[in-house]
């Protein structure tokens, strides 16, 4: 029934009827919060006020739980560690000076709930949000990634979700015009029902060219466009993000939204050349939350206040209430404050690209945000109190107290550690049994069905260590781009294992011979309500924020998403790191693989190894988790990623691979596949150096370690670097395109074809065959 035909609730008559009941719990706010409200407002809430402040207040709009510890990413930062910070935190997406006049602007988020739900529309629609982001800023979008988590590889609800998040992920990329150049797939039964669909996008710009969003000057025109607003989505990422899964409550209608990327595509262009002709003062994407967000953050942000008259809405449903249309999540939509002088100029443009819009309203100077529906004002709110001034909590947290036992549950000398390999063949086998398991095996079944070379700037992709991206084509100017993630190590110890993720990011952004200078991070956790929980997420973001001042590198925006849990179980802590790095010239980027160009090629091991299993691919395949993480040192981390920018810039290295899941052993093999080329190695005098055995130092996940191929013309400057700089290294092997085959010198010889079959069958075996392209 519908609130424009019966029971419009006013303000007027809100003030009037002060014990009216409200729906304020099934719109997900706490008691607290709705007594809160009524203090702010002087009176109760009307309905549509109630819907505004319930998806605005709500733990994925507000991040109130999580904001108390989100400030150490602007505290601790240095002078230089903001000299190329063009827009930090707080805007729709950080921006960068990558130099010579340009700015590259990127951000992760989650979509992890409506992916659950509806697995096409909800990671469709996560690549369409984070790519609106980049749009508003005033950005061209260029490339785009998805780090992705699903339950175990052999259950039958993977087989449903997994198949629809990568078809919505390509779908949607790829009718963009998007190249998808990288990102993660983890496989673990504690995403079983709560997989975690994670989106990045990155958008190139001059820096004339930034726009920030509010909205400012008194009679300034607001105007809606794009496509017109349905009831799909409503309360959809911000209701379904804030709550974990349960089967004892009631559904809160988890709507999720549904994408049209063609649509997306002529926005992008349309939003684009109204930047460029200075049409318009500023644009918000209408994400989470819908028009509640868009007019509150607007209004908030700018220096008055704004009257909208919501009946000018464009609908595709004429049954939406009020409150509806102010929570509909409906995609493709963006919101414009427009001058009157350029208001013909802008309605030109939406002719041009035949884009939907209606004027709702303008800026006032009243410092309210006023709304009005048939001529009665059924919204009036400070709008500071709804974007900005939501509750902020200091959750209560601990530590676990399983932590201890968790920590001195060691795989060296477990239960399951009793049959670890060690006879030659045995090592052998177990190396292809590694490669074949769900972690490690080839994930091209995925990245096949996206566009990785589209727009013709992509210099790297998957599977290389980070998506490498032209941005000039002039100088060669161009960006890496990496995601990593270890939430088995995070669950072991959240302070160390968020290191370790951000190390892992800053080695493989390094690898490719770019200079890391920027983070996003996505905060993947179970409920803020668990002190456990809090305590992981807490020690996580402290760890990130230290680990960021110790490599000089600034956190530019990013996602909070919380309650990832189902029940009482909740995820491993998953706090993914994107790594942005810059590289003067994209065409002397270094592939994770060496080739037959030039047989005798040396093989280095760049850092040392240690009996570090606990955590490890290897023992996940064991069933084991438990022991303390490897250690990770920063200041080591910086010089090895020195090293490789300048090895890489100077022609030192023709290929470089970091050592991370898998061990120096997945290295190897990827390194080997990479282009189809074998190689001759040797371990005895490494291992004997780092005092483990050749098992240990081929499954250990030790940090700070580097897999590279040097020419051999190159060899003496090589060794001079590392010399100079004191890093340990240790020749271990020479490139051999004759063997066709991985050979481990007195252990071992695997033949291409047999790591290849082993690698890459395991995905088709689960999910069937798809086509090549």
């Amino acid at each position: 029934m519908s609130e424009k035909q019966f029971n419009l609730d006013t303000v007027e008559n809100a003030a009037a009827t002060p014990d009216a009941e409200l729906p304020w719990a099934e719109l997900g706010l706490k008691e607290n919060e709705f007594e809160d409200v009524k203090k702010i407002l002087g009176r109760r809430p009307t309905a549509a006020e109630l819907a505004m402040y319930s998806v605005m207040w709500s733990e994925h709009c507000s991040y109130k739980s999580s904001k108390v510890h989100l400030k150490q990413f602007g505290a601790k930062v240095t002078d230089e560690m903001k000299k190329d910070l063009m827009v930090g935190i707080g805007e729709n997406a950080g921006v960068t000076n990558i130099g010579n006049g340009w700015a590259v602007t990127f951000k992760i988020e989650s979509h992890n709930h409506p992916s659950y739900v509806e697995p096409y529309q909800g990671a469709a629609t996560g690549v369409g949000g984070i790519v609106r982001d980049i749009i508003s800023m005033g950005a061209r979008p260029v490339a785009v990634m998805d780090p992705l988590r699903f339950g175990a590889i052999d259950h039958e609800d993977t087989a449903r979700v997994l198949p629809g998040v990568v078809s919505g992920v390509g779908g949607y990329g790829n009718s963009l015009g998007l190249p998808n150049i990288g990102g993660e797939v983890e496989f673990d039964e504690c995403y079983q029902a709560n997989p975690l669909v994670n989106a990045l996008a990155v958008g190139i710009m001059r820096h004339e060219d930034i726009r920030l969003a509010n909205a400012s000057g008194v009679g300034n025109k607001v105007v809606l466009f794009g496509a017109r607003t349905g009831g799909d989505g409503i309360g959809g990422a911000s209701v379904l993000a804030s709550e974990s899964f349960d089967d004892t409550k009631p559904s809160k209608r988890p709507a999720v939204q549904v994408g049209d990327p063609f649509a997306e595509k002529v926005l992008i262009e349309c939003c684009l050349e109204l930047f460029k002709n200075s049409i318009v003062e500023g644009i918000q994407d209408l994400g989470a939350a819908g028009i509640s967000c868009a007019t509150s953050e607007l209004a908030s942000n700018g220096d008055g206040g704004m009257h909208v008259d919501l009946t000018k809405v464009l609908l595709r449903d004429p049954t939406l209430t009020p409150g509806e249309i102010l929570m509909s999540e409906s995609q493709e939509r963006m919101m414009a404050v427009v001058t009157p002088e350029n208001l013909s100029r802008f309605e030109g443009i939406m002719e041009k690209w035949d884009v939907e819009y209606s004027v709702l309203g303008e800026v006032t100077g009243s410092g309210r945000l006023t709304i009005e529906w048939d001529g009665e004002i059924i919204v009036d709110v400070d709008p500071k109190t709804v974007a900005h001034d939501g509750p902020t909590y200091e959750r209560p947290y601990a530590r676990p107290k399983w932590q201890d036992k968790l920590q001195a549950n060691h795989f060296t000398g477990s239960e399951a550690d009793a049959q670890r390999p060690t006879s030659g063949g045995a090592l052998g086998n177990a190396v292809l049994e590694l490669m074949a398991g769900p972690n490690l095996c080839s994930k091209s079944w995925i990245t096949n069905q996206y566009d990785r070379y589209v727009q013709g700037n992509t210099a790297l992709a998957m599977p290389d260590d980070s998506g490498v991206i032209r941005v000039d084509e002039e100088t060669g100017l161009g960006v890496a781009l990496a995601t990593d993630s270890n939430p088995r190590f995070t669950k072991l110890d959240p302070y160390e294992g968020a290191r370790a993720s951000l190390a892992e990011a800053y080695r493989n952004v390094a690898t490719v011979g770019a200079r890391p200078v920027a983070v996003s991070d996505c905060l993947n956790f179970g409920s803020p309500e668990d002190p456990d929980v809090m305590w992981q997420f807490a020690e996580a973001v402290r760890g990130l924020a230290d680990g960021c001042m110790e490599l000089g590198v600034p956190v530019t925006g990013g996602n909070v998403s919380l309650y990832n849990q189902t029940g009482e179980r909740a995820i491993n802590p998953t706090p993914v790191v994107a790594m942005m790095g810059v590289m003067d010239d994209a065409t002397r980027r270094t592939p994770s693989g060496w080739s037959d160009t030039e047989d005798g090629q040396a093989i280095y091991l760049l850092g040392t190894t240690r009996d570090e299993l606990d955590g490890s691919e290897w023992a996940r395949l064991k069933g084991h988790l438990g022991g303390q993480p490897p250690k990770v040192d920063l200041a080591l981390e910086r010089a090895l990623g020195d090293m490789l920018v300048n090895m890489s810039r100077d022609g030192m290295i023709d290929a470089a691979h970091d050592v991370a899941a898998g061990g120096l052993a997945a290295t190897l093999v990827e390194s080997c596949l990479r282009f189809g080329t074998g190689a001759r190695i040797g371990l005895g005098e490494v291992a004997q150096r780092d005092g483990v055995d050749i098992f240990t130092l081929l499954f250990s996940e030790s940090l700070g370690r580097v897999v590279v191929s040097v020419p051999r013309s190159e060899e003496v400057r090589f060794n001079d670097m590392c010399t100079a700089r004191n890093f340990p290294t240790a020749r271990i092997g020479v490139v051999d395109s004759a063997s066709n085959a991985l050979e481990v010198q007195g252990e071992f010889s695997l033949s291409i074809e047999q790591m290849r079959e082993a690698h890459e069958g395991t995905m088709a075996r689960y999910f069937g065959e798809v086509a090549q392209g």
